[in-house]
């Protein structure tokens, strides 16, 4: 800049403008909407998903700054004032701030803000898998993705197996359906099968502002609507839909918002322990996900550990500590691999809890990226001879993957193992997909059947 701008809220707003500039890839998109919003100074609002140009709504009331564009919410993506909910409250956002940020002058970035549940196109190899984007989100929209395809292979049919074209003719009305079901059901399970809470954004605001608290004009207009029956929630998400899955919808934060309070600010504080006070931490210049997020979403609670169980350790003063581990098999599990903590001896251990849950899916954290890796046999980890030889499919979300990754894995072949004294690092040979799927099968063969390996 030339100039340094006097009025603060003008350099604020430059510097949003400055950052959505270096994050956005499809320049032709955003020339279409900055020309009608220039010409119209309003959207179009007849799309029924809430994309492209109508996902962002004009008011002379804000500023009149293009950067202001991306982070308001298109008018169909916001519910009535009067649909019944609970109001939240200044002590309320600043409880749901704390236990995400450990503060209250933190706000989403951009990035978040941006996150929704998009799925891939209907009736394509990947119909069943949502689109997911590099940033903190991404850790939870994986999260989601195993409630999803367990919802697929799993719930909506429970006798037979489907194969893996099942997920491959999955209707745009199939695709919502198994969102909103999955969304519901991961809040369920939160509110300890008593109680769900859904957040939804209204078009009135209804917290003053406060020196205590930094406005993000998301957080200030939600809604609660509490549940006591897990299908009614479902309907309610699958009627609204749209404010989880449209472009601009902030959906992603919305779940987040809904899971904290399903789970209850209360709760959260007793499910975690010592070495986590809050839910998001900072690396990079990014907002990424603790574990206790990810436990809460994959079991229910938001433990901070992977173990079985409790740990004791010594902490300062000589005192003993509690670690809070997981403390039961959920419907899904939790695979984790990195090479540097190899090297550096100290490989995080997933405890059985997590990586034998009732149903054959997985999340994956591999190299700290996420991936799903799952099996259409539900039975797979009931008998234990059906682990001999059997399939997995991987999907890591990357915008290059066009098809789901098929695997063997051959659990009595243990010819990866040779030739290992010319190489110490099997991680040089073996890609870490594989030293993932190995953390629970100890020394198997994998058969990528003719995909690149990756990762």
């Amino acid at each position: 800049m030339d100039k340094e701008p006097s009025n603060g809220e003008h350099s604020l707003q430059q510097m949003e403008l400055t950052e959505i500039s270096s994050k956005i890839s499809n320049l032709d998109k955003w020339r279409e909407i900055f020309s009608k919003y220039q010409d119209n100074h309003k959207s179009d609002y007849g799309n029924k998903d809430g994309t492209g140009a109508s996902q962002f709504r004009s008011s002379k009331k804000q500023g009149q700054f293009l950067s202001n564009i991306p982070f308001s919410i298109p008018k169909p993506l916001t519910v009535s004032s009067n649909l019944g909910g609970l109001p939240i409250s200044l002590e309320m956002a600043m409880g749901l701030r704390k236990m995400l940020f450990g503060n209250t002058f933190h706000v989403f970035s951009y990035e978040w803000k941006k996150s929704c549940y998009k799925f891939h196109t209907p009736y394509s190899d990947l119909s069943y898998a949502l689109e997911a984007e590099k940033g903190g989100a991404r850790a939870i929209l994986m999260a989601v993705q195993v409630h999803i395809i367990k919802y697929c292979l799993f719930v909506r049919n429970r006798e037979e197996n489907i194969p893996l074209q099942g997920l491959c003719e999955i209707s745009q009305t199939e695709q919502e359906n198994a969102l909103a079901e999955s969304l519901g059901d991961i809040l369920w399970t939160a509110g300890e099968g008593r109680k769900a809470t859904v957040c939804l954004v209204t078009t009135d605001t209804y917290i003053t502002p406060s020196i205590d608290y930094k406005v993000d004009n998301l957080t200030e207009r939600l809604q609660l609507f509490e549940f006591f029956e897990k299908e009614a929630a479902q309907k309610f998400i699958c009627d609204h839909i749209q404010c989880f899955k449209g472009e601009g919808s902030h959906g992603v934060i919305l779940f987040l918002y809904s899971l904290l309070f399903s789970r209850t600010l209360e709760r959260l504080q007793k499910d975690l322990d010592f070495t986590t006070s809050h839910l998001l931490q900072f690396s990079l210049g990014n907002v990424i996900c603790r574990q206790a997020i990810l436990n809460v979403i994959l079991t229910g609670r938001a433990t901070p550990h992977v173990f079985n169980g409790f740990q004791k350790v010594d902490s300062e003063g000589g005192v003993q500590e509690l670690l809070h581990g997981v403390l039961a098999r959920s419907d899904v599990g939790y695979l984790h691999w990195n090479k540097q903590e190899v090297e550096h001896y100290r490989p995080l251990q997933v405890g059985s809890m997590l990586k034998t849950p009732k149903l054959p899916i997985w999340l994956c954290n591999i190299n700290g990226t996420y991936s799903v890796l799952f099996s259409t046999n539900r039975l797979l980890l009931s008998d234990w001879k059906m682990e001999h030889i059997f399939d997995l499919y991987l999907y890591n979300g990357q915008p290059s993957q066009k098809k789901t990754v098929h695997l063997t894995v051959d659990t009595h072949s243990h010819h990866w193992e040779k030739n290992h004294c010319e190489e110490s690092d099997p991680e040089k040979r073996f890609p870490s997909v594989e030293m993932a799927i190995r953390t629970k099968w100890e020394g198997a063969a994998i058969n990528w059947n003719g995909a690149v390996p990756f990762f």
